[in-house]
């Protein structure tokens, strides 16, 4: 019997043994795996930001919510410089493009990161147009054409910034008569408000002494893989939009409206934005890529007018806004030539997409568009939400 038990104890032994070793690789190749989890994403130190730009004092303000999602937005160009959501995994990812300080926002020709866009969003043909009978010169900074408000711009002044609270910010400008070459002293009024579920919403208020033209929106490069991901061709884009305005070689829509059935243009259903991007398409051709107007079915802020979702990361966009029309960019100017984006990286080519709420592009000049002017008494009010989700 002393036989018998030695024997099975020194196999039970043996069996132990085995399973341990087999075991430990096992062990470690888990602890390894659990140590390339995804770090949450950071917003740059707001101390970059402090200065003064035209003799008035810039600063970082940071917008949070219980949820641990933030923006952090620069009075300078009222810009979103980051924005903090969680993604289908919780790990915080910023999603929109942009830099670590304020000084590289003041470079030549920055592609206006996040900023507030005014007077007026988008272009208008050879800086040109006409009220009440008297014709005015705008800024000529975009070929022949004008382009979001001229050479200083919204995105290049700094604005009164109040925060009321942890989730809201107001920021004022006032822009005097002729600056840009446009009339009336026309007083501007931005909010951000950060909400409890994820949602950016960004209402506008202006008001003129003169009569004037006003389109006001937001310049946020978007990428729903992470800021400074190589491509968002792989992002799925959804736009309720029937029709494009189609335009010229200058960018200035030819005032005509364009079905996107059985073009590039359909995004309808929702397909990725490289699906159809390098088409034989003479709008493609015109733009560079998606650089156009759409006009939206439906535009009461109550439903969605887009969607866009990444499938590497599992966020969804949703876009409600008031406003007829959506600029839909994909990022065909970015040339990632430099390394000064956010953590010393690159934005190159397509890596990155706007949607624009608008009215349409060179409405002051197209009788069939839908007004842009606003005169002494009326106030200009639109109000746009970007909320944020996940699959």
């Amino acid at each position: 019997m002393k036989k018998v038990y030695k024997k099975q104890y020194l196999l039970y032994s043996l069996a132990l043994t085995l399973l341990a070793s087999c075991g430990g690789p096992a062990e470690k190749k888990t602890a390894a795996a659990d140590s390339t989890s995804t770090v949450n994403a950071t917003a740059p130190d707001a101390k970059n930001f402090d200065g003064n730009v035209n003799g008035k004092a810039v600063k970082l303000y940071t917008l949070k919510n219980s949820k641990g999602a933030s923006v952090a937005i620069a009075n300078y160009g009222g810009r979103v410089v980051s924005l903090l959501v969680p993604d289908s995994k919780g790990t915080l990812t910023d999603v929109v493009l942009g830099y670590d300080s304020l000084k590289t926002y003041q470079k030549p020709k920055e592609p206006f990161f996040g900023a507030i866009i005014g007077r007026y969003g988008n272009r208008i043909a050879k800086g040109k147009f006409s009220l009440d009978g008297k014709a005015y010169q705008l800024d000529i900074n975009d070929g022949v054409n004008t382009l979001h408000g001229g050479f200083k711009g919204f995105y290049a002044q700094v604005f009164d910034a109040v925060q009321a609270n942890d989730s809201t910010l107001n920021l004022t400008y006032v822009s005097k008569d002729g600056e840009g070459g446009y009339p009336g002293t026309l007083t501007t009024k931005v909010t951000y408000t950060f909400g409890s579920d994820n949602s950016l919403k960004i209402a506008y208020t202006a008001t003129t002494d003169k009569t004037t033209v006003v389109n006001l929106t937001n310049h946020a490069y978007f990428n729903l893989n992470g800021a400074g991901d190589s491509t968002i061709l792989d992002n799925v884009v959804k736009i309720d939009a029937d029709n494009i305005t189609p335009v010229d070689t200058t960018l200035i829509p030819t005032g005509k409206l364009q079905p996107v059935k059985g073009t590039p243009f359909d995004f309808t259903t929702a397909k990725a934005i490289g699906t159809n991007i390098n088409d034989k398409d003479e709008q493609l051709k015109n733009g560079k890529g998606y650089d156009h107007n759409f006009a939206l079915n439906k535009h009461d802020i109550s439903k969605s007018v887009a969607t866009v979702s990444s499938p590497k990361t599992g966020i969804v966009m949703d876009i409600y806004t008031d406003e007829p029309g959506l600029q839909f960019y994909s990022g065909n100017f970015l040339t990632g030539a430099t390394h000064d984006g956010k953590g010393g990286k690159a934005y190159p080519h397509r890596s990155a997409f706007c949607v624009e709420t608008q009215h349409f592009p060179d409405a002051p000049n197209q009788p069939t568009f839908a007004s842009t002017v606003l005169k002494p008494g009326q106030t200009y009010h639109t109000t746009t939400i970007y909320r944020f989700g996940t699959k």
